[in-house]
């Protein structure tokens, strides 16, 4: 019977639907929580509830040592068992990365389910992705997650029965399995790099344009405020990874000038290195962005920690040194303004927004326009009154302060941004303009 149990815990094992869960937390003494961290097993909570999981029981364990045979000691395990036992518990979730042979023992005596954080996470992947290529990335990582524990997976290692084309020394079952997955990751990372090929030339073909792209932790408010500025309407959920596909939008900035903005696949703390690997075309947008939108959630206690968990996914993906400006969104939740104010303190130049409300969108888009096209200076230029190209671009992306007629000639006093002061001179056959700096 228990055999019986065991193996319909391995059919079942890769799914997490509508299940009952406890939740374990080991955490070794010689860990430091920094200050202002999140609570592990509350985010862990939301993780299983984004999958469909309810939360019915928790457990923290902390240890000198990881135990190699089942991470948490043999004390703790049997209080795992009868915990699962009296929740009626169908999966235990961990939020350690556990090795093969340490979930095989952790299930052979709570007989039940057991799956660590990685695997979670890409659970999760795998029922939000969309689009085919989102569904192939999913796949590659959930493979290469799985190839190196397949040998614990499998119990029936005898050798495959007789029979014409397998006789003599055959394989086993593990290695016919190892070479099935070997070669459908070969497929996968070669239909995935034409895909990356593909969307590498669409990003490149936008040399033209300037883009920005949107990062940040995972439920940050990145798809909420692509809404707000660019008046579209692309999913939003109150979910963790609501976002895994790239979309794109234009954006008008001040001075008439259109970018294109851009949402990624939001990060969260010790984001699985295959998932970094395999959403390589969905985070291209990030890598060649001329700006990024780091979006922070400030309604929360650990601000500076969501920073850093992105930040380091940023440097893993080779965009520690491009230029950020930092969002902070869901300025409206915040109750204490002290909370604000300190957050504005630790992130030079960040602004304070609500996708909701659109409070601060409007100095976000300045700030934007400033960091892309230079700082605003004011101007005198002297245009002959029948070049109406000039004009009615001087119209369209200058905010004139003054205007007169002399001998001829328009003479207007405007403010304009560095970067369009180059492209007027570019785009007009008159003699560049003169220029008067306040």
């Amino acid at each position: 019977m228990q055999f019986n149990r065991m193996k319909e815990l391995k059919a079942t094992r890769r799914s997490v639907v509508r299940e009952r869960a406890i939740l374990v937390e080991a955490i070794l003494d010689r860990e430091e929580t920094p200050d202002g961290a999140r609570d592990r097993l509350e985010e862990l909570g939301r993780l299983a509830d984004t999958a469909g999981a309810e939360v019915v029981g928790t457990m923290t364990q902390r240890r000198a040592a990881i135990h190699p045979g089942t991470y948490i000691g043999h004390g703790k395990i049997e209080e795992l068992q009868s915990l699962a036992v009296a929740k009626r518990a169908h999966v235990i979730i961990f939020d350690n990365d556990l090795t093969p042979a340490q979930i095989r023992n952790i299930e052979k005596v709570t007989a039940t389910k057991t799956l660590d954080r990685s695997e979670l996470i890409l659970d999760i992947f795998a029922t939000r992705a969309r689009t085919r290529a989102a569904r192939l990335q999913v796949e590659l990582a959930q493979l290469e997650y799985t190839y190196p524990r397949l040998k614990q997976l499998w119990t029936h290692l005898s050798r495959l029965e007789g029979g014409i084309g397998t006789r003599g020394p055959g394989e086993t079952q593990l290695e016919t399995d190892r070479r099935l997955v070997r070669q459908r990751i070969v497929d996968l990372k070669a239909r995935l790099k034409e895909i990356d090929a593909r969307k590498e030339r669409e990003v490149r073909s936008r040399a033209g344009a300037m883009t920005v792209g949107l990062v940040g932790y995972t439920n940050a408010g990145k798809s909420s405020l692509l809404n707000a500025l660019t008046g579209s309407d692309v999913y939003v959920e109150d979910k963790l990874f609501a976002t895994l596909d790239t979309r794109t939008r234009g954006w008008e900035l001040p001075h008439r000038v259109t970018v294109l903005l851009s949402d990624t696949v939001g990060f969260i703390r010790d984001l699985p290195h295959h998932l970094i690997a395999s959403f390589k075309a969905t985070l291209e947008e990030a890598v060649h962005a001329d700006l990024l939108m780091h979006v922070v959630d400030v309604s929360t206690e650990h601000v500076r920690a969501d920073q850093e968990a992105v930040e380091r996914v940023l440097e893993e993906i080779g965009c520690k040194d491009k230029p950020q400006l930092v969002v902070l969104n869901k300025a409206d939740l915040v109750r204490d303004p002290l909370h604000l104010d300190l957050a504005r303190r630790a992130s030079r130049g960040a602004i304070p927004t609500s996708a909701k409300t659109g409070v601060g969108l409007e100095d976000l888009a300045r700030a934007v326009a400033e960091r892309l096209l230079g700082p605003t200076k004011e101007i005198e230029i002297r245009t002959d009154a029948g070049d109406g190209r000039r004009l009615a671009w001087i119209e369209q992306h200058a905010t004139v302060l003054d205007r007169r007629i002399d001998n001829g000639a328009v003479v207007q006093r405007v403010r304009l941004p560095e970067r369009l002061m180059a492209e007027m001179t570019r785009l007009t056959r008159s003699e560049p303009p003169g220029r008067r700096e306040d």
